[in-house]
């Protein structure tokens, strides 16, 4: 893939949009018959009455092409996803399948594994509530990936000897998330908590480290084909981090290298997205791969702030229509290029993290279009 340019065309032609078993993009949504709904109603969970106009903002989404959110278990969000008023607990125990009967979201992230492993069953219960199309964005547990040992209230205690440990990022975590989803494996997250400024001062030396670590992680498996004939991508390594310092050209070129993805993370920590795009693009010349993003936080606000501001996340506060632009930009971008796009939304992000989604499937929709017209002339 040649280096991304945020206003120029993507190549080729889009993919066909929709998921298997999809109405017809102009039609309106039959409910009453949509086995997804059905299921959602048999878990316990009930899922949302979907307006028509975001059934085929649904359906003309290129396939390529997954939204969904960080996390699932937001009692705001009825109306926007589910039907009645539920507790969050039962929300994160039942309510996958009423979340993966939405049309726009077609995956979700796991945070809860950031901070303790998960079992093998822990994941199959996951697995088990979702369609066979959907794909999850699952995050390592933090005893790999900070480099300190945290307390309660997040203050440091001291240096974590599990830092960047293969062997036990193996066993704890890509062993059992891979036997639990399967094939419902999207992507496998490094986030690398803020780093001490001890590490920082040899940038070298850490991406050594960095490197020598997925180097010693097991090899992904590969992508399946389908009954049909259609291939699907395999589940991918990414590593995210929250410190600028860090996106160097010498860490895009071990990336490149290893074939593992740069997950573009917003966050106030972090550059903006058109910067961290431009470092995906150095990383690209070594070969390309899906697209990983997680827009974490509105860059006006730290995470408790934005939380209360936000809080029950049943509509969008903060529009961030710059942001929405490049990602959109760059999610149709890779999907002509025949890549995968996985963009996972938190509610911190602009208040309420579904309605992101949706509000991001109709820029795509727009470009894809747009990108449509101008191949044909």
């Amino acid at each position: 893939m040649s280096q991304f340019d945020l206003f120029g065309t993507p190549p080729d032609d889009p993919p066909t949009g929709g998921r298997a078993g999809q109405v017809d993009g102009n039609a309106p949504a039959q409910q009453s018959t949509d086995p997804r709904k059905r299921a959602a109603r048999r878990s316990g969970v009930g899922a949302a009455d979907i307006p028509a106009a975001t059934q085929t903002l649904g359906n003309q989404l290129p396939g390529r092409i997954r939204l969904g959110t960080s996390s699932w278990s937001f009692p705001g969000w009825k109306g926007i996803v589910w039907d009645d008023d539920y507790s969050d607990t039962k929300l994160s125990r039942q309510g996958l399948t009423a979340y993966a009967s939405h049309p726009v979201l077609r995956c979700v992230g796991i945070d809860r594994s950031f901070y303790k492993p998960m079992s093998i069953v822990e994941y199959q219960k996951y697995a088990q509530q979702v369609p066979d199309d959907f794909r999850f964005l699952v995050k390592a547990p933090s005893v790999v990936t900070d480099a300190v040992v945290r307390g309660e209230k997040g203050e440091g205690l001291s240096v974590n000897p599990c830092f960047l440990d293969a062997r036990i990022a193996t066993e704890q975590f890509v062993a059992p998330c891979l036997a639990g989803l399967g094939p419902k494996a999207g992507v496998l997250v490094f986030q690398v908590s803020p780093l001490p400024v001890e590490l920082l001062r040899d940038i070298p030396a850490l991406v050594q480290r960095i490197e020598a670590f997925f180097a010693a992680l097991p090899p992904l498996p590969q992508g399946e084909i389908s009954p049909e004939g259609v291939a699907t991508a395999g589940p991918c390594y990414a590593l995210e981090i929250r410190d600028g310092a860090l996106l160097t050209p010498r860490l895009m070129r071990a990336l490149g290298q290893l074939g593992v993805r740069y997950c573009i993370g917003l966050h106030a920590r972090m550059p903006h997205a058109e910067r961290q795009a431009a470092a995906l693009a150095m990383l690209d010349e070594t070969g390309a791969g899906p697209l990983v993003v997680r827009w974490n936080l509105n860059s006006g606000h730290r995470y408790e702030q934005a939380k209360a501001k936000y809080a029950p996340f049943d509509k969008i506060v903060d529009p961030d229509p710059a942001t929405r632009n490049v990602l959109a930009a760059l999610a149709t971008h890779y999907a002509l290029a025949g890549h995968p796009v996985y963009v996972i939304v938190n509610n911190k992000a602009e208040g309420s993290s579904p309605l992101s989604c949706q509000a991001l499937a109709e820029r795509i929709n727009e470009l894809s279009r747009t990108s449509s017209a101008a191949s044909a002339d």
